[in-house]
């Protein structure tokens, strides 16, 4: 199966935010390359909250570009074989922790939002990771930082797409 053919899957299969998952279909509908950072109309991301696994923490990235603390993600890449491989390799990629293990259930969330040009949107596919005891992160290329926040803390950070995907992921945990 290709990495196209997983997203529709996926998204077909996510029964929240009907409307908002209706614009992802019909983007990858009218671009075959709607995968791809070189669809200039938008394109899929996928990204991952980084939860630890006593549930009452995440690790968010402090992005170098965007200057903003978000959770771990980024662009699909020719390699990945479903979306959920691409969140999980972004997650690992951007955090430096190995061993993450995604969430059970698919997509968490989805968050649509607009990107300097020479593109217009990102169609980010939002999944959850539960890192594993004691670990250790490292801060890559792509951030100036790399820290873990408690749940209540995250709202005064991050921006209100992370806070719906922070409630989001709890709303999954039952926490």
């Amino acid at each position: 199966m290709s990495l196209y053919d997983d997203a529709v899957l996926v998204l077909k299969g996510y029964e929240d935010q009907t409307e908002l998952r209706q614009a992802y279909l019909d983007h990858l509908a009218e671009h075959p390359d709607g995968l791809w950072k070189a669809c200039h109309a938008g394109h899929i991301t996928a990204s991952a909250l980084v939860i630890d696994p006593e549930g009452d923490r995440v690790l968010l990235t402090l992005h170098k570009k965007l200057r903003m603390w978000l959770q771990m993600g980024g662009h699909c890449e020719p390699g990945d074989a479903s979306l959920a491989d691409a969140a999980l390799r972004e997650a690992t990629e951007e955090s430096g922790v190995p061993g993450l293990t995604l969430l059970p259930g698919g997509p968490v969330r989805l968050d649509r939002h607009p990107i300097p040009p020479p593109c217009h949107c990102h169609f980010d596919v939002q999944y959850a990771v539960v890192a594993p005891p004691e670990a250790t992160h490292a801060i890559s290329d792509e951030s100036l930082d790399v820290r873990w926040f408690g749940y209540d803390e995250v709202a005064e950070v991050a921006d209100e797409s992370v806070v719906q995907l922070l409630a989001a992921t709890r709303a999954r945990l039952g926490t």
